[in-house]
């Protein structure tokens, strides 16, 4: 099932449809006036031509490269590490000198034959580095091909040209200068460093900003490290004091049996020791302790016995006798005693560093106490030494700079690719022109149309009608369409009459069934129908509802109670000289009165206009006129005037059962709506419901079954009685 916001979203759409189809004239207007004026502009627009070239950069010229002291001579650099060189050469090349040489070389003339001027050519004249590389891709915009090529080329060429002769120029006057300033700047810098630098070993120091900074980040990481370090410190003698307990053994034995388990010469020795003693085991048994072989072995073990002694005795550094089981141990002996090594190598060098990070922080600390009173004398030595280091610098480069570029004949750019007469436009482009003129006039006519309906406070479909107001919605009565030539004002007043399967009729069918339903809890005989404003087709709906309820074998009494603008008798074309201006004077009586203008259906048309009709319907003989015809009639509908007009409505909606209220989208706005209902509302009239009288397609949805139930009825689409249903006369 789908959800409310779904609903919410659902409506929004066919309200804004509603909207377009509203103002469909409007939009179809804007946007066919924005398409056609892009259309126009791109077809009149000239075609121009685009002819792309490149420039490469050299990073170093070639001859400097030959030479370590001018190794960056004629480099292509920025000042700072966010200028880019290709694009401050682009700038040169932009520049009016290069610029007027080209327009002064090729002719080149503006629309009005005049030479064309500098900013013109800046126009039509684009530089585009092409990222991640050392290349300038440059093209000029032209009405023709030709001079778009001849423009780009000639430029490159005058650039290079240019960037030579800058070059060597410059370098010449330049060397002649520096040579002669280069000795004096190099003694002042002599000076400045030599005091800089005796004031530095004095107080060792290098850099006092560096160091401050650098002195106080390191007194932190000092202090973490001591904090970090003690704490490692503690996990090592945790873990080696465990190691210890679980082995029974210190450090130093841990130490001994795992260097003589891991000495190959140990090793080799009590393999052949171990085998001997095995040997002479076994010869025990089949000889006797004197034989030759028994003796034999007995020395060869005794020897071997020696051997490893000595061994062990030489690798431990003592002579105290070492058991057999402790020089070949297990592996996960070897590997706890190991561990205990490392263990104990751990917490020494830990228990240092904690010592010598103590040190190093004590030395830090008081370092940077003294560091303050030396910034001043630092900072003038400092002022002096950078005055005179700049200048040396500059200088000295300047001079190896102008000394190799004065001798070259190569600039620091070169062309990577001519350019070309195009033979293709690059604009207009057709396509996305009129494709963006289309959206835009799209966009611009819907856009419009919504700012209309903005401005436009009317109530315009049926769901605000019944929004606003908050009242039953009893009916929804479409538009009357009459047929080509047929101007009868009773046939389109009286489509329940005289077009019964027409969409109106249709819909006062549903309309009276509505109203039936409404009030079903009530005993309803006399309604009053009345509207907002004049003009939105009370008349007629409660002459069709009259009609309709006759129809049903009910008897009707349809009352004119306008009695400033009748409409009643025009619909049912009869004489409206006596009726209830008539009866309220006392004139006329009710039964001599009311003409029989259908069956069951009795007219009282609102008789000759008095000056005063108010004090008419507030005198006594209304209501005496109201309770007779109740009496005599099923049903007593009155046509009253609007309800914001005059207060006709609201005194004859005291004597009657109930007001309907008749809306008609697109005539009556919210404020004339709001202020109707307040107006029942303080009145305390009972407000059966509205019906919507002159709905079409663009104020709601409804439309679309009215249109399906007149065709399905036997209809066509110009009013027509189908074949098929000859009983039926319909003008």
């Amino acid at each position: 099932m789908p959800t409310k916001q779904e609903d919410r979203d659902s409506i929004d759409f066919q309200q804004y449809w509603l909207i377009l189809k509203r103002r469909w004239l409007l939009t179809s207007f804007v946007t066919g006036s924005v398409f056609g004026l892009a259309a126009l502009l791109t077809f009149l627009q000239k075609p121009a031509y685009e002819s792309p070239a490149k420039l490469i950069f050299n990073k170093q010229n070639g001859i400097s490269s030959f030479s370590d002291i001018a190794a960056k001579a004629g480099e292509l650099r920025g000042l700072t590490s966010f200028s880019n060189p290709v694009d401050t050469e682009a700038e040169v090349i932009r520049s009016y000198p290069i610029i007027q040489k080209t327009i002064t070389t090729l002719k080149l003339k503006d629309k009005k034959g005049q030479p064309l001027s500098i900013e013109d050519f800046l126009k039509n004249l684009k530089l585009k580095t092409i990222r991640g590389t050392d290349v300038m891709q440059i093209s000029y915009r032209s009405k023709n091909p030709q001079e778009s090529a001849d423009v780009v080329n000639f430029l490159m060429k005058s650039y290079i040209e240019s960037n030579i002769s800058n070059n060597r120029t410059e370098a010449r006057s330049l060397r002649e200068f520096l040579s002669k300033q280069l000795p004096e700047v190099e003694n002042r810098v002599l000076r400045a460093e030599m005091a800089l630098r005796r004031f530095k070993e004095k107080n060792r120091v290098v850099a006092l900003d560096e160091e401050a900074k650098v002195g106080v980040e390191g007194l932190n990481q000092l202090s973490q490290e001591i904090i970090s370090t003690q704490g490692q410190l503690v996990a090592a003698k945790t873990w080696s004091v465990g190691l210890q307990d679980q082995m029974a053994l210190s450090t130093k034995q841990a130490v001994e049996l795992t260097t003589l388990s891991q000495s190959p010469g140990i090793q080799s020795v009590l393999k052949e020791y171990q085998k001997a003693e095995d040997d002479l085991a076994v010869a025990k048994t089949r000889y006797t302790n004197d034989n030759p072989t028994i003796i034999n072995l007995e020395q060869k073990a005794q020897a071997l016995r020696s051997q490893l002694e000595g061994r062990v005795s030489q690798t431990i550094g003592t002579s105290a006798d070492v058991p057999e089981q402790n020089l070949q141990i297990g592996d996960l002996k070897q590997n706890l005693s190991q561990d205990l090594v490392k263990a104990e190598v751990e917490r020494l060098a830990l228990a240092n560093r904690v010592m010598e990070l103590q040190r190093a922080y004590l030395l830090n600390k008081r370092r940077l106490d003294i560091l303050p009173a030396l910034e001043q004398q630092q900072l003038q030595l400092e002022r002096q030494l950078k005055v005179a280091r700049i200048t040396y610098e500059q200088v000295s480069k300047q001079l190896q700079e102008s000394e190799i570029i004065e001798n070259q004949k190569v600039g620091n750019a070169r062309v990577l690719s001519e350019a070309l007469v195009p033979d293709k436009p690059i604009s207009p482009i057709i396509a996305i022109n009129l494709a963006l003129g289309g959206a835009l006039g799209i966009l611009l006519g819907i856009g419009v149309a919504i700012l209309l309906e903005a401005m436009d406070s009317s109530l315009k479909t049926v769901e605000q009608a019944q929004d606003l107001l908050d009242y039953p919605l009893l009916g929804i009565i479409p538009k009357v369409e009459t047929a080509k030539g047929n101007h009868d004002e009773r046939t389109a007043a009286l489509p329940v009459l005289h077009n019964p399967y027409s969409p109106a009729a249709v819909a006062f069918e549903m309309f009276q069934t509505n109203l039936g339903f409404s009030i079903c809890e009530q005993k309803l005989k006399v309604i009053v129908v009345s509207s907002a404003v004049p003009g939105e087709g009370k008349s007629f709906i409660a002459a069709n509802l009259a009609t309709a309820t006759a129809q049903l074998g009910k008897k009707v009494l349809l009352l004119d109670a306008d009695m400033r603008r009748s409409r009643q008798h025009k619909i049912w074309q009869q004489s409206h000289l006596m009726g209830l201006s008539n009866i309220l004077v006392g004139q006329a009586d009710l039964q001599s009165t009311s003409k029989e203008v259908l069956i069951n259906l009795d007219l009282l048309t609102s008789g000759i206009i008095p000056p005063n009709p108010v004090a008419l319907l507030n005198s006594p003989r209304i209501a005496a006129l109201l309770h007779q015809a109740s009496n005599d009639y099923d049903f007593v509908i009155i046509d009253a005037p609007p309800l914001s007009a005059v207060a006709d409505a609201q005194i004859l909606g005291k004597l009657a059962d109930g007001i309907l209220l008749v809306v008609r989208p697109g005539l009556v706005d919210s404020t004339a709506a709001n202020a109707t209902r307040k107006l029942l509302a303080q009145s305390s009239q009972r407000v059966l419901g509205i019906v919507v009288n002159g709905v079409t397609a663009n104020n709601s949805y409804h439309e679309s079954y009215f249109k399906e139930n007149h065709s399905q009825n036997g209809h066509s689409k110009n009013g027509k009685v189908d074949a098929k249903m000859p009983n039926i006369q319909i003008p």
